[in-house]
C-alpha cells in the first residue's frame, strides 16, 4: 500500500515538473524570439576593441585614426547598430549606440557607404567570434572608410588571368618564396625577394594589362588587409605567424583568386617592407607597385626571367607540387566555364543597366571570369535604380573600359508584375521600371517606362 502511494505521488510529481519545464522552455523561447538579431552589449564591446586598435596606431599608418562612424548590421533583417549618430535622425539612442534601419534596397556587405549623411565602415553581423579575426575585419573595413582621404580611390579592378593555370601557378610560386623571405635573414632573405618578384615579373609577362590589374587590388583590398593584420597582432611574431598560415595556405582557402589575391600578397609585401625600415607608406598611389618598393627598399636587383629560368627558380620552392595540383584543378575549372558560358552568355539572359546608384555585394572567393570583360560572381546581390537583384546561383557583370557597364542573368520566364524570378534569382523591380526585348533573340532588358 506505502509502496504503491510512494509511486502514484512520483507519477504526479513527474507530470508537474514536466509541466513546470515545458513553461520554462517556453518562456525562454519566446524571450529569445524577443531579443533583437544584433547583441546590442556585444557590439558595445566590438566598438571599444575597434577604437582600443585605433588608439594603440595613433594614426602612425596612415597619418589620421582610423577609427570612426561604424556600422553593424545584419544581412537579414536589415537592422543596424551604430557608434555614432547619423545626420538625418534614421538613429535612435539606444544604450550608448544608436540603432536603426536600413534600406532594403541597399545590400548589406563589410565595406564603406554613404548612408544618412555620413560615410560608415559597414561590417555585417555576426563579427568572428576569435579577436584577432574580428578586429582584423574591423581595421580592414575602417581602412576604406579612410582611403579616399589619403589618396587611394579604389578601383574595380579584376584581373581575370588570375584565374588561368599560369596565373594561378606563378602567383603561388611568388608566395612561396614571399612566405621564404618572411622567416630567412640576410642573404637569403634577398635570394628570397628576388625569387618572388622574378615570379611575380614573369607572370605578368604572360598577360598584357597584368600589372595595372594587379596593383590596383593590391592597393585596394591589399592595403586594407595589410592594415587589419598590423593592427589586430600585438607584435611582428605575431603578424608573421598569422601571414603565414595564409600564404602557406591561400590555394586551399581560396578558390580562385581574382578578387582573393590581394588579401594575401598585400599583408606579405607590408610586413617585407616594414622590415626595411623605409617610409614606403607615404606617397602611394592607386598604380603603385608593392614588388618595385620592395625590390628598391631592400636593396635588390630583379632581372627578367624566361620560363626556363622560373622552372629552375621553382624547384627550390615544391614548385612541382604547386604545378600538378593546378593542373588537376584547372581540368574542373573548364567544366565550371563552359556551363557559365551557356547559363549567363549563350542562352537567353536579361540584361540589367548600371546606372548612378549602381552597388553589389559578393563573396571574393567565388569569383570565375570568363574572360577579361565578363565575371560571374558565384551568389550575391546587386541593386541600383531599378531594383534589388537577389542571386544566391549568381550573376554576371560585363566590364568596359570605364568600368561595369551591365548586369546580366539568365532570362526569366514570366516579365509581368513587379517580382520577376528566374533561375536561381529573383528581382523586386522599383517602380518606373520594365521588361521590355533587347537586340537579340530571346534576351530581355529593363528599361525605365
Amino acid at each position: 500500500m506505502c509502496a504503491e502511494a510512494n509511486s502514484l505521488a512520483k507519477r504526479k510529481w513527474n507530470r508537474r515538473s514536466w509541466a513546470c519545464l515545458f513553461i520554462a522552455a517556453f518562456a525562454n523561447s519566446a524571450a529569445k524570439a524577443q531579443q533583437p538579431p544584433i547583441d546590442i552589449e556585444l557590439s558595445k564591446a566590438y566598438f571599444h576593441e575597434a577604437q582600443a586598435a585605433s588608439d594603440r596606431d595613433q594614426g602612425l599608418l596612415w597619418g589620421q585614426a582610423l577609427y570612426g562612424p561604424l556600422l553593424l548590421i545584419d544581412p537579414g533583417t536589415h537592422m543596424v547598430v551604430a557608434n555614432q549618430a547619423d545626420r538625418e535622425g534614421k538613429l535612435m539612442a539606444h544604450g550608448g549606440v544608436w540603432t536603426g534601419q536600413f534600406p532594403d534596397e541597399t545590400g548589406a556587405a563589410n565595406t564603406a557607404i554613404e548612408w544618412a549623411g555620413v560615410h560608415w565602415t559597414m561590417v555585417m553581423w555576426p563579427l568572428p567570434w576569435r579577436r584577432q579575426s574580428r578586429l582584423r575585419l574591423m581595421m580592414h573595413e575602417c581602412f576604406h572608410r579612410v582611403a579616399p582621404g589619403i589618396g587611394l580611390s579604389p578601383a574595380d579592378a579584376s584581373p581575370a588571368h588570375l584565374d588561368t593555370l599560369d596565373g594561378r601557378i606563378w602567383l603561388e610560386m611568388e608566395w612561396r618564396a614571399l612566405e621564404s623571405a618572411m622567416w630567412s635573414k640576410g642573404a637569403a632573405r634577398e635570394q628570397a625577394i628576388v625569387d618572388a618578384l622574378s615570379f611575380r615579373g614573369y607572370r605578368r609577362s604572360l598577360f598584357p594589362g597584368a600589372a595595372v590589374q594587379e596593383d590596383e587590388l593590391e592597393m585596394n583590398e591589399g592595403l586594407a588587409e595589410y592594415t587589419g593584420m598590423k593592427l589586430s597582432t600585438l607584435s611582428d611574431e605575431e603578424f608573421s605567424m598569422v601571414e603565414d598560415g595564409a600564404l602557406r595556405l591561400a590555394a586551399d582557402q581560396h578558390p580562385n583568386f581574382v578578387r582573393s589575391f590581394a588579401y594575401v600578397s598585400g599583408p606579405a609585401y607590408g610586413l617585407l617592407l616594414d622590415r626595411t625600415g623605409g617610409n614606403w607608406r607615404k606617397g602611394l598611389t592607386p598604380r603603385s607597385d608593392l614588388g618595385a618598393l620592395l625590390a628598391q627598399l631592400s636593396r635588390v636587383k630583379v632581372s627578367a626571367v624566361d620560363e626556363k629560368d622560373a622552372v629552375r627558380r621553382a624547384r627550390s620552392y615544391d614548385g612541382d607540387e604547386i604545378i600538378e595540383a593546378e593542373t588537376r584543378r584547372n581540368s574542373d575549372r573548364q567544366l565550371r566555364l563552359a556551363k557559365a558560358r551557356q547559363r549567363f552568355l549563350a542562352g537567353p539572359v536579361l540584361i540589367l543597366p548600371v546606372g548612378e546608384q549602381f552597388n553589389y555585394g559578393f563573396d571574393p572567393n567565388h569569383v570565375l571570369s570568363l574572360d577579361e570583360s565578363s565575371t560571374v560572381y558565384e551568389g550575391g546581390q546587386v541593386s541600383d535604380t531599378w531594383g534589388v537583384l537577389k542571386a544566391p546561383d549568381g550573376f554576371l557583370l560585363v566590364r568596359g573600359a570605364s568600368g561595369v557597364l551591365r548586369v546580366q542573368v539568365p532570362a526569366p520566364g514570366k516579365t509581368d508584375g513587379s517580382s520577376l524570378n528566374g533561375e536561381g534569382w529573383t528581382l523586386e523591380l522599383a517602380p518606373g521600371w520594365r521588361v521590355v526585348t533587347s537586340s537579340r533573340t530571346g534576351d530581355l532588358i529593363l528599361k525605365p517606362q
